[in-house]
């Protein structure tokens, strides 16, 4: 079966480990949105790793590894996340494909980046700073884009840099102060980048159409979470990009009839990073406790998650956007020791119950959650392996998720490794 793995959160939700997970079933893992912007972590044999561009099935050995279309791609980073890798003893020579079509994020994407946020001061969006969203806007204005295709033209890219380059330091040193880009050393850097993955660049959708029609299993993965999708999440406090389930198509070159299977994964709590409104927030002690029990801090820029409880109102929302047919419910195990636990299955907006998430900021900052309170557990969770095995209030607290989001869980995360996950039939 094909397979489609997104958050249906604000990100960080643990795709990592159960794309991980499903990669062993699978042929081709695919990552479709995003950029360097996005952590996921893996842990194989107490080892961590934490991929931010290379797909989630770059840790098993006989998996293709596709960076689709619908990513930006950051050839610095990428290169030095390659080479790590590589280091450990993993081999790409003949599993590794970057699309054609991509775009890429450099230096001066990234200098746009930090000196936007800077400007905006208090009102900043809570960005990376890593060219993710200049790289988008040059993407849609077209004409001071470029592709991963450039890189094969050398002298038509040279060229085309130094057109973005005049323009971008005109920008710059107009609106902010800043000190003028040379066009040489990006081409220069492009050049070296070109040597180094030429060899894995190549028309990804024709690759993925072939791998599909020969029989073969392709597991797509997202980046960050549908609530900061750029179309339907909480704007303008969101990515750049469809990291619901929606950007799957347009980002792989797949349509979604080609999916079997559309898995959306939770966390047994909900976590933020940067600024925008959040509902079930608990900026006190209790936040803090889930924080330090789940180590909610970025894998990329390790920057402390905002923490609150299971919003089941922005689950529906999301699973309902997505087509999501099963949940994985990670860090259940993060729960365990406290007395009481809190769902939100609607709130109160301008006097009324609603059930549906509005994503208006300016409403969502409104809204008052109305929650649900269930029994706790104390019982650790990080070597139960049957559903069955789980403490009475745990397999309760799951199938209240269950009946909030409208959608049945299938898997369930109690700890970090590979090992630490339960299937629920």
């Amino acid at each position: 079966m094909n397979c489609c793995v997104t958050g249906l959160q604000w990100g960080d939700e643990g795709k990592g480990k159960v794309v991980d997970i499903l990669a062993e079933q699978c042929d081709v893992v695919v990552r479709f949105a995003g950029g360097a912007n996005a952590g996921h972590t893996v842990i194989v044999n107490n080892q961590k790793f934490a991929l931010h561009l290379m797909p989630s099935g770059a840790v098993r050995e006989d998996t293709a590894c596709v960076i689709g279309n619908g990513v930006v791609f950051d050839p610095e980073i990428f290169l030095k996340e390659l080479e790590g890798l590589e280091q450990k003893g993993f081999n790409f020579a003949s599993r590794l494909f970057i699309s054609e079509n991509a775009h890429v994020v450099l230096s001066y994407h990234k200098l746009e980046d930090s000196l936007r946020e800077s400007a905006l001061g208090r009102n900043k969006i809570g960005t990376t700073n890593r060219g993710i969203g200049p790289c988008y806007a040059d993407k849609i204005g077209r004409s001071f884009a470029v592709r991963m295709a450039d890189f094969r033209r050398p002298e038509q890219l040279k060229s085309k840099l130094k057109k973005i380059t005049d323009y971008k330091n005109k920008v710059f040193e107009a609106v902010y102060g800043a000190e003028p880009i040379d066009p040489e050393e990006v081409y220069q850097s492009c050049q070296t980048y070109s040597q180094k993955l030429g060899k894995y660049i190549c028309n990804t959708t024709k690759y993925l159409h072939e791998a599909i029609d020969a029989g073969k299993k392709v597991l797509f993965e997202g980046a960050q979470g549908a609530l900061l999708d750029l179309d339907h999440g909480t704007f303008p406090f969101v990515t750049s990009s469809n990291a619901s389930a929606l950007g799957m198509s347009t980002g792989s070159g797949i349509p979604a009839g080609k999916v079997d299977r559309f898995l959306g994964v939770v966390k047994s709590y909900t976590t933020r990073v940067g600024s925008g409104p959040f509902p079930t927030e608990q900026d006190n002690q209790t936040g803090q406790l889930i924080r330090d029990k789940g180590n909610e801090y970025g894998t990329t820029t390790g920057r402390p998650r905002r923490c609150g409880w299971f919003d089941g109102v922005a689950a529906r929302y999301a699973a309902a956007i997505g087509g999501i047919n099963e949940l994985a419910v990670m860090h259940l195990d993060t729960l365990a020791g406290m007395d009481e636990l809190k769902i939100c299955p609607s709130y109160m907006l301008e006097g009324e119950k609603t059930n549906f998430f509005p994503v208006d900021a300016g409403d969502l900052e409104r809204a008052e959650c109305v929650y649900e309170t269930l029994p706790g557990w104390n019982e650790d969770l990080s070597e139960v392996k049957e559903y069955e095995k789980l403490p009475e209030n745990a397999k309760k607290y799951i199938e209240a998720i269950e009946r909030v989001t409208g959608v049945r869980v299938s898997m369930i995360g109690t700890g970090p490794r590979r090992d630490q996950i339960i299937y629920k039939k």
